[in-house]
């Protein structure tokens, strides 16, 4: 079972007269693991893992069956386990859900974004939580079993088992596992230190290694982690690998941790506290400032009208959307004419929120750039992620200035959109014969088979 190439000559033939091994995928020093299909689903993908029966072989399939009544949407799903011989060679399979990727297959070729980070710690988090609710850990938390399955971001499950504690001798099989397995300690702890270990190599490219005594942070009892690695996800790494299960962080904790008031951040300087001079002078500026706002508001108002008054009827033309498959997409229209003379028209009270609409007079989209999304990134979504981008556009039809609004769950996809609306082209709304500047907002929509935008002017 320790030689890849005998594993391939395994592809064509059947594991306990039902499994057909389609295609080999990859493997370990102890596993194998094939495509194969399900009796009477020949249409549906599985995959079935081989290893070597063990003297606790009973014990290893009782725990598959076990897992096997797990169920969580971020959880793979187990379907069927047993014994087999593949030339002679007791082995032991489960047969588990298929899934397309995961996370080992990605870091060789680029770190995570700390926004992808966010995105893919609530669900891991979430099937941990629900593990350790039903007295279970999942003891091998690492890249390779962090995996996608459609739009869903799952935890294997082969590994899971109830905790151990044990004074024997135990394994420790590489810098994923926490300290105390080499005496055969098993525990919720220990799963929290396979995630610290977990985010650096996410984020680094680069595991860390616990055996050196060079990284260990002597003042805090922890493994030392990269300051390169933004927050909050460096505390979170350093309360994760903590030498003494004890102090290790909860999943609760980290949780915490990713919302946005639970960030790390510098403590911000204190407010200082008025003295009783200033605290008599606060109704008398108050005041001042009301009167001010007041006085603004009449004056923007009687202009409002003016400039409405002003603008001839126009005709109204569908928002556009657009899909994801070029970068950049050029939209040529008419050149805005000046509005003819006309006789006043009463005012027109427009909503003051965005509407959907977008006509000659008024402006309108003459070039639309659409971010570009790396698949990889692409593959990370879950559903729909929404963004909104408000622009001002000056007289020439130029984004003078961009800003989220709103910046939706990733600050990844929300600073894509950003960067692509600062590059968009307008054609400017005419009044009194003159170019105005005009407000925009661009509704972008990223999914993982497309991403679309819709562009809303703002109606003042």
């Amino acid at each position: 079972m320790s030689n890849p190439e005998v594993w391939r000559t395994w592809e064509g033939r059947t594991v306990d007269g039902k499994f057909p091994l389609r295609q080999w995928l990859g493997g370990s020093d102890h596993s194998a693991v094939f495509l194969t299909e399900r009796p009477g689903q020949a249409s549906q993908k599985a995959a079935i893992k081989l290893v070597a029966a063990s003297a606790d072989a009973g014990s290893q399939v009782s725990q598959w069956r076990a897992a096997a009544q797990l169920s969580h949407p971020n959880l793979i799903s187990i379907y069927e386990s047993g014994r087999s011989q593949m030339d002679g060679t007791p082995l032991l399979y489960v047969v588990m859900e298929f899934a397309e990727e995961d996370l080992s297959q990605i870091l060789p070729l680029r770190p995570l974004a700390p926004a992808e980070v966010t995105d893919l710690l609530p669900p891991l988090l979430d099937a941990l939580s629900y593990l350790h609710g039903k007295g279970l850990v999942h003891r091998r938390i690492m890249p390779s079993n962090i995996l996608a399955v459609g739009d869903l971001l799952k935890l294997s499950s082969d590994q899971v088992a109830a905790p151990a504690e044990s004074g024997g001798e135990g394994r420790r099989r590489d810098v994923y596992d926490a300290p105390e397995t080499a005496a055969g300690v098993v525990s919720p702890a220990g799963d929290l230190w396979s995630v610290g270990a977990t985010l650096i190599t996410a984020l680094t490219q680069k595991a860390p290694f616990a055996d050196d005594a060079s990284q260990v942070d002597v003042s805090r009892g922890n493994l030392g982690v990269p300051k390169s690695i933004p927050e909050p996800f460096r505390g979170i790494a350093r309360e994760c690998l903590h030498l003494d299960p004890k102090r290790r962080c909860s999943i609760a904790e980290i949780q915490a941790r990713l919302q946005p008031a639970g960030r790390s951040v510098p403590d911000e300087a204190p407010v200082p506290e008025p003295s009783p001079r200033n605290a008599k002078r606060g109704p008398v500026v108050i005041a001042a400032l009301l009167a001010v706002l007041i006085i603004g508001f009449v004056v923007l108002y009687s202009r409002g009208k003016k400039e409405t008054a002003a603008v001839a009827t126009t005709t109204e033309q569908p928002a556009t959307q657009v899909q994801s498959h070029a970068a950049d997409q050029v939209v040529t229209r008419p050149a805005p004419q000046a509005a003819p003379a006309a006789a006043p028209a009463p005012p027109v009270r427009e909503p003051a929120t965005p509407v959907r609409k977008a006509t000659a007079a008024l402006g309108d989209v003459v070039h639309q750039v659409l971010p570009d999304v790396p698949q990889s990134a692409k593959n990370t979504i879950t559903g729909t992620i929404k963004v909104g981008v408000r622009v001002e556009v000056d007289a020439s039809g130029k984004v003078t200035a961009a800003k989220l609004s709103p910046a939706g769950p990733s600050k990844y996809f929300a600073n894509l959109a950003l960067r692509a609306a600062e590059r968009w082209e307008f054609s400017a709304p005419v009044v009194n014969g003159q170019p105005m500047g005009s407000t925009w907002i661009l509704k972008f929509r990223f999914k993982r088979s497309s991403t679309q935008v819709s562009p809303e002017r703002v109606s003042h």
